[in-house]
């Protein structure tokens, strides 16, 4: 039987949770749906490319704790923890690449602390990982057993790399320190408060046939990926976390159904009734050719699978832009 949002609040006892990265995309959903469960939220983030607009709503809640600070550095005090989600890294290109160090260093020594506090608190811990461990796949759909074609040395390996090593750190902790880990995959997943200047190719294009401009696609575009609406991945987060240590080895979360970014873009375009033509321009270095997930494990060990549809996903997004491109910007956090 499927997992459903009613089961998981339901099941749930009232946890202390922190959020490393809670302002982000992500973050600031799972910190909405735990919150709504009960659960006292410790958000963790810098700030670098999340969103104060993202969780103004939930300052001054007595169950909400925002703490500017970046992972990379040793985790202040914060009384006792459960459960921690490090969600904490720039997932779009555009600003992974923009200081690969720091990536790295976000990634290893980020999950490193956290690690710590895991251990120390004899607390769970779930890494989001990612589909770029992948690199750009040899098979489709991708299995969480196939092993990836990721070039160490191209422009994306800080990310891909940075997230492989996590997978390892993680293995580590369980095996020789007996910390309770989970490792879930995720693949593209799109939704109300991704930024308007977000980089990545759902948010690039609502944006651009808001605009009424042409829709800019690398390559021919007949590149694919697979889109998970969000409230359907922190389902399946929230699961991951939930399931029996047994559940220790990455799971992939992601929608399985595949789509061509010329696909992606008309079906912006006509949900739009936008102008907007196509306009093409060189495929990046090392950009995947194929992304799409087996969800296999998913379905047998947390009886999850995605139940949003890519037009009703982008039906309950556009409206977010609608209304973020038309106000300023968030105003500034002050951290506890």
């Amino acid at each position: 039987m499927a997992v459903t949002r009613i089961d998981l609040l339901e099941r749930n006892p009232r946890k202390r949770v922190l959020i490393a990265g809670g302002a982000g995309f992500l973050g600031c959903h799972l910190s909405d749906r735990l919150m709504e469960a009960g659960h006292y939220v410790i958000c963790l983030d810098n700030l670098s490319t999340g969103q104060s607009s993202n969780i103004e709503h939930l300052l001054g809640h007595p169950h909400f704790t925002f703490i500017a600070h970046d992972i990379v550095e040793p985790i202040p005090m914060l009384g006792r923890v459960d459960q921690i989600y490090n969600l904490a890294c720039p997932a779009s290109p555009q600003f992974y690449q923009s200081d690969p160090i720091q990536t790295l260093k976000t990634n290893f020594m980020g999950a490193l602390n956290l690690l710590h506090v895991a251990e120390n608190n004899r607390a769970r811990i779930l890494q989001s990982s990612t589909s770029e461990v992948y690199g750009d796949p040899a098979i489709s759909p991708q299995s969480e057993t196939y092993f990836g074609n990721v070039n160490t040395m191209g422009p994306r390996s800080c990310y891909d790399e940075g997230k492989r090593v996590v997978e390892a750190l993680f293995r580590e902790y369980r095996l020789q320190r007996g910390v309770s880990v989970r490792i879930a995959r995720i693949f593209n997943t799109y939704g109300p408060r991704m930024s308007p200047e977000d980089g990545r190719v759902v948010s690039n294009f609502v944006v651009q046939a808001l605009a009424g401009n042409d829709l800019t696609v690398y390559g021919d575009g007949s590149q694919t990926r697979s889109f998970c609406y969000v409230d359907d991945l922190i389902t399946g987060l929230i699961a991951l976390m939930e399931a029996p240590d047994t559940v220790h080895d990455p799971v992939n979360l992601g929608n399985p159904c595949e789509f061509t970014i010329l696909e992606l873009a008309q079906t912006v375009i006509d949900t739009l009734k936008a102008p907007s033509g196509i306009r093409f321009m060189d495929l990046p270095v090392d950009d995947p050719l194929q992304r799409r997930p087996d969800i296999g494990r998913a379905r047998k060990v947390l009886g999850w699978a995605p139940q949003i549809s890519l037009r009703e996903g982008l039906a309950r997004t556009i409206p977010y832009f609608v209304e973020r491109l038309s106000q300023p910007s968030g105003t500034t956090l002050v951290a506890e």
